[in-house]
């Protein structure tokens, strides 16, 4: 009887078989929304607004909605030509699925007010439809559509809304949908009720629109 001594590298099967594995590709692009923690090296120059960090785009204004009473941002708005998305950051319990307890809350207070919230799957899960009737101002009423997406991430949601045509077409809003794929949330590290609105900071060479121009500028 003959023994044979096996080999302590690989044998002639197993280079064979690694030659005709395919070659691994490039990795996939990191999809968000991020965590500021988790975000990626990517290249994009975001701008820094305390919870949130936003990536500019061509053909698209940032603008921050401000509390005229308090002075303090509400929310942060990209605009373009066919509509905007209204980005808001919540704080939310670890491991939590705080968007799933806010819907039914958004459709209740929206049939409140006369307009009706459906419910569709989307790119990123459960979203929300909205008709909402709207004086225009000039004594006749018109319907505002939106869409409400909620995103569930560590210790935070991050909540927008498409207003305009990517409320109305959703087949063909994959741009603006992308748009919120490249933000990062911060949620820091402060105890915050759940549900709070994350803090939104202007940058230190914002100004408002409204203010006269300084002597210098």
């Amino acid at each position: 009887m003959k023994f044979r001594r096996k080999s302590a590298g690989p044998g002639v099967d197993d280079l064979e078989a690694a030659a005709d594995a395919p070659e691994a590709g490039p990795a996939a692009p990191a999809v968000g929304p991020f965590d500021v923690d988790e975000l990626p090296e990517d290249g994009v120059e975001r701008v820094d607004l305390g919870s949130l960090l936003i990536a500019p785009e061509d053909g698209r204004e940032l603008r921050l909605q401000v509390d005229e009473t308090t002075g303090e941002v509400q929310s942060v708005m990209l605009a373009g030509s066919d509509g905007a998305v209204e980005l808001r950051a919540f704080a939310a319990p670890r491991g939590g699925d705080l968007w799933s307890d806010v819907r039914p809350r958004i459709a209740a207070d929206m049939a409140q007010h006369g307009g009706v919230a459906t419910e569709r799957e989307g790119r990123f899960g459960t979203e929300l439809l909205c008709q909402l009737t709207v004086n225009r101002g000039d004594g006749t009423t018109g319907t505002q559509p939106s869409r409400i997406i909620g995103i569930n991430g560590p210790r935070w949601m991050l909540r927008a809304t498409l207003l305009g045509r990517p409320a109305i077409d959703v087949d063909n809003a994959a741009e603006w949908e992308d748009t919120i794929t490249r933000i990062a949330v911060r949620r820091g590290g402060a105890a915050m009720p759940v549900g709070d609105l994350l803090p939104v900071t202007l940058p230190a060479n914002a100004r408002r629109i409204d203010e006269p121009p300084t002597a210098n500028a």
